[in-house]
């Protein structure tokens, strides 16, 4: 597969696409997977509740945000890879956030649900096809195809995963 170029997508996701390596976004995808896993792993509540400055959010609330976003940027990759031409409405992330009830939930579930959506994704994108990968559709009022979709999903992942190993993580030692 071809990396998406700049007119399939938003200029706002050119941050995320710039920091997916190579061109296979589906073995990306599945290294992701582990490597949050393993990110995870040995993490405490406590760290699950840590923020490391007053109005960002916790380490779960950042984990709940990346599966909302990646549930959302599959749902518009599979609308648009099955050729609906709908347009597809922007989300408020923070709207999610605050809504989601993150903190009432363990790290553990949170881990394993971004695991099990992971999983969902990687499936989907397996049944895309080039001509699938190449459709166009409207998402957030901007033109995306569903390969920039594929590569926003792995962009999004590592850009809070960098931001959880440089923000968060080095605050709290593991346990």
């Amino acid at each position: 597969m071809k990396r998406p170029e700049a007119g399939e997508y938003a200029e706002y996701y050119a941050n995320y696409i710039s920091k997916v390596p190579g061109t296979d976004v589906l073995g990306i995808l599945e290294a992701q997977r582990l490597h949050m896993s393993q990110l995870f792993a040995g993490r405490t509540e406590r760290d699950g509740n840590f923020r490391y400055a007053p109005g960002k959010w916790t380490v779960k609330e950042v984990l709940g945000h990346i599966t909302d976003a990646e549930r959302i940027f599959t749902y518009r990759a599979l609308r648009i890879a099955r050729g609906d031409q709908t347009p597809l409405p922007s989300f408020e992330q923070d709207d999610y956030v605050k809504n989601g009830g993150f903190a009432a939930r363990t790290l553990g579930d949170l881990v394993e649900e971004f695991g099990a959506v992971r999983s969902a994704s990687i499936a989907l994108c397996r049944s895309f096809n080039e001509e699938a990968w190449s459709r166009r559709g409207v998402a957030s009022q901007k033109q995306v195809t569903v390969r920039a979709l594929g590569f926003i999903t792995a962009g999004h992942q590592i850009h809070h995963r960098m931001v959880l190993e440089e923000q968060y993580f080095p605050a709290i030692p593991r346990a």
